[in-house]
């Protein structure tokens, strides 16, 4: 039997530190995805109840918080009903690749700084961002495969026009994020955060910097004066014009990658009963919806990552607890752990906003007809998106300093 301290010693070996660290990310952030997912369809319900005036799920538990739970009991427990007419292994193979694509994108966000000195993100790829603009665009190919093993024609349309929604956005994605690359340097999501972390938010690159709270305290009105100042010039206000139209473009986007309203063509229950899942029941139906979820979510992680800080509150000079806090009466290790804690708690505040603005723009935008959805995403965003690159690379070759 191993001594207590041969014991530390063999869990610290860095082969078996990468690997149980490793595999403990992975199932931390599987449990909080997958209950985010529960609760993102819960919030969709009750948001859509309130804008529509309704009272929506309030029976199973306090405020219908446990209805996520009986949802998932009865999708379990019913009858998986495979029609005789389907192309049986590729129909069952379809919720499947549908699912996993989300689930792999996550691997490449930084959902955290530091927590007892392992990073928090489970895969830093220098080549991060491509990493999840090519996996997440495997997850139409289960979609395409449900219309198609279905053999019906309402699940045949959606899959269809999924394929083809996803071919015209792709290009419009892909292109807005360019000028973040040209700004930043670099392609890993870990590193665009931290270049945020010290330049400002790419959604406002003049983002002032530099707030201590020790300082603050100590001379209120000249701090704030020091900090506004620090982040302000003409050359960043110029900047920030088409990082914001990128941002613009790349939200649009993704909702039509992830199908969501106004772009939800794919499943559109007024004209295709229910799309590509129609057919489907059971724990099959359960996963296209979980996959769609998922999609959302880590759609928003990548926004967040890119865009809007990632796991960094605003006004912190170095992101780090010190730095922030700046009180002596708090040790150094309870400060880093608060710190990682809180970075943890500050990207999933940001990812459920982002997820409420989605579920709003769907209870409120009215769908678009299918040719206003394809001429949108050719002839306005895939140009808008060529323009900018141009106009940053411009910006940059005039103010080589403005970085």
């Amino acid at each position: 039997m191993l001594e207590p301290s041969a014991f530390l010693q063999f869990f610290h070996h860095p082969h078996v530190w990468i690997i149980w660290t490793t595999l403990a990310k992975i199932i931390v952030l599987l449990a909080i995805v997958l209950g985010l997912v529960s609760y993102t369809v819960y919030a969709e319900r009750r948001v859509s109840a309130f804008i529509q005036d309704r009272l929506g799920p309030n029976r199973v538990g306090p405020e219908g918080l446990l209805q996520p739970i009986a949802d998932a009991i009865k999708l379990l427990l019913k009858e998986n009903f495979v029609p005789n007419y389907v192309k049986k292994f590729y129909y069952l193979l379809a919720p499947l690749i549908a699912m996993i694509p989300p689930i792999l994108v996550l691997a490449v966000i930084p959902f955290g700084s530091q927590l007892f000195g392992v990073p928090m993100v489970i895969a830093d790829l220098d080549i991060g961002i491509l990493w999840a603009f090519a996996i997440s665009s495997l997850g139409v190919y289960g979609i395409v495969l449900a219309g198609w093993a279905s053999n019906s024609k309402y699940p045949f349309l959606g899959g269809i026009r999924s394929s083809s929604q996803m071919i015209s956005y792709e290009l419009s994605l892909g292109l807005s994020v360019v000028p973040v690359f040209l700004v930043v340097g670099t392609l890993n999501l870990q590193e665009i955060v931290r270049w945020q972390v010290h330049n400002g938010w790419l959604i406002a690159p003049f983002w002032p910097k530099g707030f201590n709270l020790h300082s603050f305290l100590a001379n209120p009105l000249e701090h704030l004066i020091q900090t506004f100042a620090s982040g302000f010039s003409l050359e960043r206000l110029l900047l920030w014009i088409p990082l914001f139209l990128s941002f613009l473009v790349f939200l649009v986007s993704i909702f039509a990658e992830t199908n969501r309203a106004p772009f939800d063509l794919p499943e559109a229950e007024q004209e295709l009963v229910g799309g590509y899942h129609t057919e489907y029941s059971s724990m099959g139906f359960a996963l296209f919806f979980l996959g769609e979820y998922a999609a959302m979510i880590a759609a928003a992680g990548v926004l967040v990552t890119l865009y809007l800080g990632g796991w960094s509150l605003p006004l912190i000079p170095d992101g780090s607890a010190t730095s922030f806090l700046g009180l002596p009466f708090i040790p150094p290790w309870l400060a880093s752990t608060l710190w990682g804690l809180i970075n943890i708690g500050v990207f999933f505040a940001k990812v459920i906003l982002v997820l409420l603005f989605m579920i709003w723009v769907r209870w409120t935008v009215p769908r678009f007809r299918f040719d206003q959805l394809m001429k949108l995403g050719w002839y306005v965003f895939f140009e808008l998106a060529l323009l900018n690159i141009i106009l940053v690379a411009a910006i940059l070759a005039f103010f080589p300093n403005v970085k």
